[in-house]
């Protein structure tokens, strides 16, 4: 989850993608051009076999404004990697 949001954070689109289960990966991603992203809170993890959840807060800066985008993200282990299945978001 670090490693993703870091990856997020700098724009690191082919990282990503390589860490997103094929089945629900885009083609391609879009970045929102002046969003600082500065602070990651991991509140939870589970994991259950090769199944697995993080819940976490991030936060960002863009227009003046902080933002936060709480999330509660499914992973699953294929071939020893944890690959980002979805993330279901509190709005």
């Amino acid at each position: 989850m670090r490693s993703r949001y870091t990856a997020f954070a700098l724009h690191h689109e082919a990282y990503l993608l390589a860490t997103w289960h094929p089945s629900t990966r885009p083609s391609t991603l879009e970045f929102e051009a002046g969003r600082e992203w500065y602070m990651l809170k991991v509140i939870t993890s589970t994991e259950v076999g090769d199944t697995g959840t993080v819940s976490f807060v991030a936060r960002s800066r863009l227009g003046g404004r902080v933002w936060a985008l709480e999330e509660v993200s499914r992973f699953v282990r294929e071939g020893g990697r944890w690959l980002y299945i979805e993330g279901l978001t509190n709005a």
